[in-house]
């Protein structure tokens, strides 16, 4: 190591490497500074977690030398592991992920799972025509396809960027996905839609610049930055419900700590909706609410 980034310090193992690296990232200020370093490790050694476990006493491969300490110069410097590997896994699928979508985050998870319990409730054996709105990497909409494949999937975002890494995943995944550019539902326009969900942004403006440097410098600000309140996003999606032929009879949105009731109540205020849930995520924070109608 040196004074201006890392270097790998002589003929280490593996093992050593890992903890001189994990070091390194530590006095940085990398969070969680051990699973980056292994993360990273992994993709640069191109070793899945049984190879790599039962490599950590060889030799650090030198043809590896630079790419490895490329890495951890990049993740020192704030920038997000998933970025510089350039993917992440969702749901037990393998996503690309570029610097133009927001990484996939595990409590997304438990919105696509409360989704697809609701639907198996509403349309038993049916096939619904659903919309993942800021579709993103096309995470969700690609999980509920792979989890659901008798429904019709659609998908849409306001960033070609975005459209194209997902276009991209889906394809890769096998899975059929139609998509669409333009603002929240505004590309379903004359549609039909049974379920609308969506993680839309929803970071309050001024909070941006509290974030972790990780998400605030490398992640899209289009992707995050909800407005004043954080909750535009769910308020013009309301405005736009006119745009459909009718609402759709199951909502679920992804949201941020302490906004579970205004979104909640901005659902409750359409008449539409009878019954409000609200999931927990694993931290035990208000993560995600639904709105289901019952006719």
């Amino acid at each position: 190591m040196n004074g201006d980034g890392y270097v790998l310090s002589g003929a280490l193992n593996i093992s050593e490497a890992r903890r001189e690296a994990s070091s390194f990232l530590e006095a940085a200020g990398v969070s969680e500074p051990l699973s980056n370093t292994e993360l990273l490790l992994r993709h640069v050694l191109g070793l899945t977690n049984a190879a790599y476990l039962a490599a950590l006493r060889d030799p650090f491969p030198q043809d590896r030398k630079d790419a490895w300490e490329e890495a951890i110069r990049r993740k020192a410097a704030g920038e997000p592991a998933q970025y510089i590997i350039g993917e992440q896994e969702f749901y037990g699928l393998t996503f690309r992920v570029t610097p133009a979508v927001l990484i996939p985050r595990p409590e997304t998870e438990l919105l696509v799972e409360a989704i697809a319990k609701a639907g198996d409730r509403l349309w038993p054996g049916g096939a619904p025509r659903v919309a993942d709105i800021g579709t993103g990497s096309g995470a969700i909409a690609a999980a509920l396809s792979h989890l659901r494949p008798s429904w019709q999937l659609a998908a849409s975002d306001i960033s070609p960027d975005a459209l194209a890494v997902a276009q991209d995943n889906v394809r890769r995944l096998g899975l059929d996905v139609e998509f669409k550019q333009g603002d929240l539902l505004e590309p379903f326009k004359g549609e039909s839609l049974d379920i609308v969900v969506s993680n839309p942004p929803y970071i309050p403006a001024a909070d941006i610049l509290e974030l972790q440097r990780e998400v605030r410098d490398y992640e899209p600000r289009g992707a995050l930055d909800g407005g004043p309140d954080g909750l535009a996003p769910y308020r013009v999606m309301m405005e736009q419900l006119g745009l459909l032929q009718q609402p759709p009879r199951l909502i679920g949105f992804e949201l941020g700590m302490g906004q579970a009731e205004a979104v909640a109540e901005l659902l409750r205020s359409t008449g539409i909706w009878q019954e409000i849930i609200t999931v927990r995520d694993f931290a035990g924070i208000d993560r995600h609410v639904l709105g289901i109608a019952i006719f």
